[in-house]
């Protein structure tokens, strides 16, 4: 029995060692084979003659990998060419998402208690081209690789589509049951507001991981996302039912992922009081964001078949996946009330506080004072808040009015974690109020609950000002709305606090 070790490149996950494997072990002269994707190495017992390279890499030439006997070089490592088509193709994947997320689909329709069933079904079709495109088709991306690599490649489409379907299987069961359980519990359901946050900074870590290990990076290739080795060649063996379970699983939890379209569906489930009503509600939600996620698994499973696009398909994958990881981040950044990169170009010049024509330098841009109270006005929508920054006086009360000019899903509630507890729920072409008194000076964010579009409030110290008292009753000659005008202004929310989950 002799020994040999192959340099191999290509390799890039716990997938790629198991295909390795049961494709060695098919040559009659290797008795076993131990491939490792840290070290690119493959190391092979023999009897007789040792498999020759050119044979290898006939093998191997559609999965794309290439054997060698000597380390491999950065020369053969680096291909500048297919790593700029890659990028092209991940850019115009990114300005694509972008590209839906502007035109305000998840305006377009707004549920609630009174919603049909099927209206449901429409919300998950919006959901799919937006956040849960972010979140769940970034995770179908960042594991397409390690699915399609536990089957060889005489193996039908049908086939490998098999984890896809199974992931999308696991998820509508669970939407369907969990779902049930919400609408026969009845009362408030708060898991995805407080821990939402920090579950979707640990996958998001996870995918960034993932991303720069699709992307080629070696430093990245040690990184496994993987049950140890005996189990997973267990898995890879076809005839084992169980194969199936994972993606099955994975599915299940995309449940408790914070994506704000998911958390007004649970929300509405809970508040329907019945086990039938919210089970159909949230699973005719995921059957609505199904067929998206089928057609990105699908396009993974025929891109990485084919060996001239296979290579390029990874990277620019993974180039998707890594934005996805830090689109997700920044919205959690957000929603934490830390700094991120939307509070770029957020500044005092945008604020729009009322003020009387005689104001002093230091007025500026402060609200308005009515009945003891600074009035702040706002509009919401799907494509963010106007104005998006505002100045207020410390110690003194705010009312703040807002307007809902078209939200849904991710944007139909305010939040502000620093300044207020709850959130402020909106309901479209209505005006909601939040009454609440800053203590301290400083910068707060505000956000929808899933941090993809915010503003700030800034806090100043009143005592500094050094201003006169703005008159509670306001002349039209300023265009400034009256006490009868403010009283007028409806609302869904009372000056204590938050009415429970959005879309009501």
């Amino acid at each position: 029995m002799n020994e040999h070790t192959y340099h191999v490149a290509g390799m890039h996950c716990a997938s790629c060692e198991i295909l390795i494997e049961k494709k060695l072990l098919e040559l009659k002269e290797i008795k076993s084979v131990e491939a490792s994707t840290s070290q690119g190495q493959v190391l092979v017992e023999f009897e007789n003659e040792k498999p020759s390279l050119n044979r290898l890499n006939k093998i191997f030439a559609k999965e794309g990998y290439q054997f060698f006997d000597q380390p491999i070089s950065a020369e053969n490592n680096f291909k500048p060419k297919e790593l700029i088509i890659s990028a092209i193709w991940g850019i115009i994947l990114i300005a694509g998402f972008i590209g839906l997320n502007k035109l305000g689909l998840s305006g377009l329709i707004n549920v609630n208690l009174k919603s049909s069933l099927p209206m449901f079904f429409v919300f998950g079709l919006i959901a799919g081209v937006s956040s849960c495109a972010a979140l769940v088709g970034g995770i179908i991306l960042s594991m397409a690789k390690q699915w399609s690599e536990l089957y060889a490649s005489t193996d039908p489409n049908s086939k490998k589509l098999l984890p896809h379907l199974m992931f999308n299987a696991g998820r509508l069961a669970s939407y369907g049951v969990l779902g049930a359980v919400l609408g026969a519990i009845g009362s408030q359901f708060n898991f995805s507001l407080k821990f939402g946050p920090i579950l979707v900074l640990a996958v998001s870590v996870l995918m960034i991981f993932l991303a720069l290990q699709m992307i080629g990076f070696k430093k990245f290739r040690g990184f496994q996302l993987a049950a140890p080795k005996f189990i997973t060649r267990f898995i890879a063996d076809e005839s084992n039912f169980r194969s199936r379970l994972a993606p099955f699983l994975m599915g299940a939890f995309t449940f408790f992922l914070p994506c704000g379209f998911t958390i007004t569906a649970q929300g509405l489930s809970l508040l329907s009081g019945s086990a039938i009503q919210g089970g159909l509600i949230m699973l005719l939600f995921a059957l609505g964001t199904l067929p998206m996620l089928l057609i990105i698994g699908l396009s993974s499973v025929k891109l990485a078949q084919k060996t001239n696009s296979a290579a390029r398909f990874l990277k620019a994958a993974g180039i998707l996946v890594l934005f996805f990881a830090f689109y997700n981040i920044n919205a959690q950044l957000n929603v934490l009330g830390i700094t991120s990169f939307s509070d770029i170009g957020l500044n005092s010049s945008q604020t729009s506080g009322i003020v009387k024509k005689d104001a002093k330098p230091s007025e500026k841009g402060l609200p308005p004072i009515v009945d003891g109270k600074q009035i702040v006005k706002m509009d919401a929508s799907a494509n963010g808040y106007s104005p998006s920054y505002f100045k207020v006086r410390a110690g003194l009360p705010v009312r703040w009015e807002i307007t809902d000019k078209g939200t849904s899903g991710c944007t139909n509630a305010i939040i502000s974690k620093s300044l207020f507890a709850g959130e402020i729920p909106l309901t479209s072409g209505q005006t909601s109020i939040k009454e609440f008194t800053p203590e301290q000076p400083g910068k707060y964010k505000f956000s929808c609950w899933m941090g993809m579009i915010s503003g700030m409030i800034e806090v100043v110290d009143s005592d500094s000002l050094n201003q006169p008292d703005v008159p509670s009753s306001l002349t039209s000659e300023n265009n400034l709305f009256s006490p009868s005008g403010a009283e007028s202004l409806g609302g869904s929310c009372s000056a204590g606090g938050g009415c429970g989950c959005g879309g009501r």
